[in-house]
């Protein structure tokens, strides 16, 4: 009761109106009456937590679509994916700041406020580029799906592997693979046109566009200009909305020349203390390049329910930086969806890991959209 009083003071100080309910069920019936603009909801209650309470809101079509921001003392990596999985939208831990709470009330509500009718408007170019911290994280499988979840939103991404000698985006789509990205990095970078990218990309089954490296190992070897790979990247803006580019876990010179090309780049980490060692290791390279903060996104691959996991508000203070996203692990899904050449979001879009590569998804679509 202190704590309601306390938050629903400070948030009618700020100019807003505020409906309190101190148990699950009292919530869900007063949601459904009011039809709030946003809930904020604690996980520990007494007769349902507040994950039950964010399902049951999410199964009903009047609150469906209300965001919700999951209040509550657990840290855990897993308590934060438990609140995500069950269908909120933000998560914050106790104690917290009111100015926090505060300036994630205000950012939930112009996201949400901010998202038009129709998207009849010309579109403008947006670019995404996909790095792990290491390898074997998952970051093909992130812009895979990213692209595919970006093209059944009606977006006509284009899908760039820029990991020359071992790319697999074609083959784990069942295009097979084609050394076409080198193809074109091999040219001067005047004579990367629309044209000559046209001759080059694939298209999968479900309309994805596909510009792709092939696995064979000498195609590593090549050299090109990084510069051709800016402009690389500036065609294929031209040609599409929206571009992705897989950009493997080297920091070479044509992929930094391509992270300060793209638009925002997501770097994929685990929660342990090798990865976040070398989370912050890639940060200092990227910010000695004259990399800014706000480029970037960071997204926890959550691969295995560990005691030992850092917990995800101790990487947040450690990379300085909020958490984007954090995505389930799913192999059996993953290896089922490559062996039918199809993306897991529409192999199998009920799945939980298809649903937070969806939210991923939809959150840089809400960009593009006010970019445009």
């Amino acid at each position: 009761v202190d704590s309601l009083k306390l938050i629903g003071l400070m948030l009618q100080r700020n100019g807003y109106e505020v409906v309190a309910a101190s148990a699950g069920n009292q919530a869900i019936a007063k949601a459904l009456a009011e039809r709030p603009n946003l809930i904020i909801l604690d996980v520990m209650m007494p007769d349902m937590d507040g994950y039950e309470v964010t399902r049951r809101l999410r199964s009903e079509a009047a609150t469906r679509d209300i965001p919700i921001i999951m209040f509550t003392a657990k840290t855990l990596i897993e308590d934060k994916l438990v609140g995500f999985e069950a269908g909120a939208d933000d998560y914050l831990t106790k104690p917290t700041h009111p100015a926090e709470l505060a300036s994630r009330v205000r950012a939930i509500l112009a996201r949400n406020t901010a998202r038009p009718a129709t998207t009849t408007a010309a579109p403008s170019s947006y670019s995404i580029g996909v790095m792990g911290v290491k390898g074997g994280l998952g970051t093909t499988t992130i812009a895979i799906n990213l692209a595919a979840s970006l093209q059944n939103a009606g977006e006509r991404p284009i899908l760039v592997d820029l990991c020359l000698g071992i790319g697999t985006i074609g083959l784990t789509l069942g295009v097979g693979q084609t050394a076409g990205v080198a193809t074109l990095l091999s040219k001067a970078a005047g004579e990367i046109n629309e044209r000559n990218i046209e001759g080059q990309l694939l298209t999968h089954q479900t309309g994805l566009r596909i510009l792709s490296s092939s696995a064979r190992p000498k195609e590593a070897l090549q050299s090109y200009q990084p510069d051709a790979v800016a402009e690389l990247i500036r065609a294929l803006q031209k040609m599409s909305p929206i571009v992705i580019c897989d950009l493997g876990s080297r920091l070479t010179p044509g992929i930094s020349r391509a992270i300060r090309e793209v638009d925002q780049l997501i770097i994929a980490v685990e929660p342990n203390k090798v990865a976040l060692t070398m989370a912050r290791e890639l940060l200092y390279a990227l910010e000695s390049e004259g990399i800014g903060r706000e480029k970037l996104n960071f997204v926890v691959i959550n691969r295995t329910q560990s005691s030992l996991q850092t917990p995800w508000q101790e990487i947040e203070q450690t990379l300085g930086q909020e958490i984007r996203a954090i995505i389930s692990g799913a192999p059996d899904l993953a290896f089922q969806a490559a062996d039918a050449g199809m993306p897991m979001v529409i192999y199998k879009s009920t799945a939980i890991i298809s649903s937070q590569l969806n939210k991923l998804a939809e959150d840089f679509r809400t960009r593009l959209r006010q970019a445009r």
